[in-house]
């Protein structure tokens, strides 16, 4: 990946872009961009814009061919959680604030194939009747499980953990409270492979709330705290084997990179300081079982290390990738297995590299969409 020139006129709050029929967005950089694989094998990149989400689909699988940018209205989200099922669907889940600014509900839309529309945003409500309680309530973090029913979690007016699981039949049950204390932003919800979902959420007194699912779309059972205190936003997790995720975050007293399983160490990484969530992704690299890392930094920087799945305490080493960016990287692999990032460059635009055809880890030169 490769630096771009005019470095020092790049914008970091929000960049105007051009897409499909001269319509013209701005987007909301520090949110990052995100890559999604469908059925067809084709990534899709999302990225948050005023008054929706900016869609790029690739045309062909595995080829860096790419479509314009085309906006998705969302008006008035000021949250946004992403995630995919099995099935392929891509799922949004966000916090909308009504056009007064009086209440706040929670509205949930899908992408059912690549490059098709959206469905409409359909509101699932809020945990709160009183309006002013309504509208304490965070941003949502959602997972699917393995039939492709949505889980959506948040944190209430007193610090409590609510859950709204979708039905077989598609409806949605009443909230339920999962009976945790002092949650704040930034729940992170991790589907495995079997289909069990695993939700870890920060507190304030400086530990990370967990619950567990012994089945798949069984009852989330709460299980010890994990005593971290993640730096709010960077927390992210990842199945490392079966049914057990490993947790990677920013520490927000030293502002290092650390990992944590469940029952047993925390274990430093080395990096930082660490700017929006650290990307994580297992593949294969020379026929090993690997863990990629990636973020951005204080700078702006994008940094990238990579180490045998489960043995970070081997040791990382943290390099540079030359490109620079508005908020978190986004890592895939493609359908030939390569490693994709995608970054939002300084100025708004998607840039996007692949593996180069070597050993190890090494990133050919990011090209713009």
């Amino acid at each position: 990946m490769r630096t771009r020139a005019g470095r020092g006129a790049a914008r970091t709050d929000a960049s105007a872009l051009a897409g499909r029929a001269g319509e013209s967005f701005r987007l909301v950089g520090e949110h990052g961009v995100q890559l999604f694989m469908g059925k067809d094998n084709r990534l899709t990149a999302f990225a948050r814009a005023e008054g929706g989400l900016v869609r790029w689909t690739q045309r062909r699988a595995g080829v860096a061919d790419w479509g314009e940018p085309e906006l998705l209205p969302a008006p008035r989200l000021t949250h946004l959680s992403m995630t995919q099922g099995a099935d392929g669907f891509v799922h949004f889940v966000g916090r909308r604030v009504s056009a007064d600014g009086n209440s706040v509900a929670v509205v949930q839309a899908v992408q059912y194939q690549t490059g098709r529309p959206l469905t409409q945003w359909h509101t699932i409500g809020n945990p709160h009747k009183d309006p002013e309680r309504a509208r304490s309530v965070t941003g949502p973090g959602a997972a699917v499980s393995a039939v492709g029913r949505l889980h959506v979690f948040l944190a209430r007016a007193d610090g409590g953990v609510m859950m709204r699981q979708e039905a077989a039949n598609g409806r949605w049950p009443a909230w339920k409270g999962l009976k945790g204390q002092l949650a704040q932003e930034g729940a992170v919800a991790v589907a495995s492979a079997s289909g069990r979902i695993e939700l870890l959420v920060p507190d304030t007194a400086g530990r990370a709330m967990r619950w567990r699912q012994s089945e798949p779309d069984g009852e989330l059972e709460r299980c010890p705290n994990i005593h971290i205190a993640p730096t709010p936003g960077t927390l992210t997790g990842l199945e490392t084997a079966v049914d057990r995720i490993t947790y990677y975050w920013a520490d927000a007293a030293t502002g290092g990179v650390f990992a944590h399983r469940p029952d047993s160490w925390v274990i430093p990484l080395g990096g930082g300081p660490v700017s929006g969530r650290i990307q994580v992704l297992r593949m294969a690299l020379d026929g090993y079982d690997c863990t990629v890392l990636a973020y951005r930094s204080a700078d702006g920087d994008v940094m990238l290390a990579a180490c045998a799945t489960e043995n970070e305490s081997a040791g990382l080493w943290w390099a540079p990738t030359g490109e620079r960016c508005m908020g978190p990287p986004a890592l895939i692999r493609d359908v030939y297995g390569r490693l994709v990032i995608a970054v939002l460059g300084e100025e708004g635009d998607l840039r996007i590299a692949e593996q180069a055809p070597a050993s190890g880890l090494v990133m050919g030169p990011s090209v713009r969409v």
